[in-house]
């Protein structure tokens, strides 16, 4: 059926303003106007790229974007919801200087707090150090006094050992028909006898690691101590030798000589018999020998027993004296 050329120009009239109203896209063509290009050899027909039409220009809001795109602020894109930091800056202050009377004040109340600080220290060591020497030279003042009630006790006890030893060593001298066997067993024993003196040194230990203090190191403390514990080592020293004298003298003549029923009998304060095995009169010379060397040793310790006590004593009453010890 035939078309008439005035409808054709109408029908192209009608469709030009409708292919104007199709969105544009970013590159400022029109999606979907393509021309039909027929391949020459396959004879296929392809669709090249969109031709932009002539006369075709952007929107304004297309050339506001692409113009904030090419801005030097956008290359870095920024987070949308940026944190804006504050910086404090400190104020500049100024510093007016001050009187020289105000430095030289402010030094003197730092030396005067010093001086008070080291005054306070020292007066507190000071009463530190007096509480510990009081109670170091009042249990040097009890011991001291226990030393000397001991002391007191052997010497009484020595002195009637001594006694003993006289009187065996003059028994011993005798002829045995005249001897009482009875007599010379008791006295045997008695001589055996030996009592040991024990100082209380706990508090002279003591005292002696304390001698810094002080009080201790311009005083004569330490000249008394050192006189008294010499004596003390002569004292034992005079003990070891009484010890080796019975064993080597007494010990024999009682193992020897003694039943062993009046034996067991002496020692434990019973009342012996007169009777005694294989007694000689050579055996009697040698004991009275022997009693002769028991007898010094004994009498020795008595003496070493008399010079411990004195320096207890002068030890005691000047500890009394300079500190104030009960």
């Amino acid at each position: 059926m035939g078309t008439n050329p005035g409808d054709e120009a109408e029908n192209a009239a009608s469709a030009r303003p409708a292919a104007a109203d199709k969105p544009v896209n970013q590159a400022g063509h029109q999606p979907g106007k393509r021309a039909a290009v027929r391949n020459k050899k396959g004879g296929t027909e392809t669709a090249p790229a969109s031709v932009p039409e002539e006369n075709s220009t952007p929107p304004d809001s297309y050339r506001e974007s692409a113009a904030d795109s090419l801005s030097p602020a956008n290359e870095h894109p920024q987070p949308e919801n940026n944190t804006v930091m504050e910086v404090h800056h400190h104020p500049q202050l100024e510093h007016k200087p001050r009187p020289f009377k105000e430095y030289l004040l402010e030094g003197f109340m730092i030396f005067i707090a010093v001086m008070m600080g080291f005054i306070a220290e020292n007066i507190r060591e000071a009463i530190d150090n007096n509480e510990q020497v009081h109670q170091l030279t009042s249990q040097l003042a009890q011991d001291l006094k226990a030393d000397s009630r001991n002391l007191d006790t052997i010497y009484d006890q020595e002195s009637q050992i001594l006694k003993s030893n006289d009187s065996l060593f003059a028994i011993a001298q005798k002829p045995l028909a005249k001897i009482d066997t009875r007599k010379l067993q008791e006295l045997a024993i008695a001589s055996h006898s030996l009592w040991l003196f024990h100082p209380s040194g706990g508090a002279i230990g003591a005292l002696k690691n304390q001698l810094h203090l002080k009080r201790f190191s311009n005083s004569k403390i330490i000249g008394f101590i050192a006189r008294y514990e010499t004596h003390i080592e002569m004292v034992r020293t005079v003990q070891d030798i009484t010890l080796q004298y019975q064993r080597s003298y007494l010990d024999p003549f009682l193992r020897l000589h003694f039943t062993p029923a009046n034996l067991f009998t002496d020692f434990n304060h019973g009342q012996p018999t007169a009777q005694m095995r294989d007694l000689a009169q050579n055996d009697l010379t040698q004991l009275a020998a022997d009693m002769s060397l028991v007898r010094i040793n004994t009498y020795e310790l008595l003496l070493d027993n008399r010079r411990l006590k004195t320096d207890a004593v002068k030890l005691l009453q000047y500890v009394q004296a300079k500190y104030g010890a009960d």
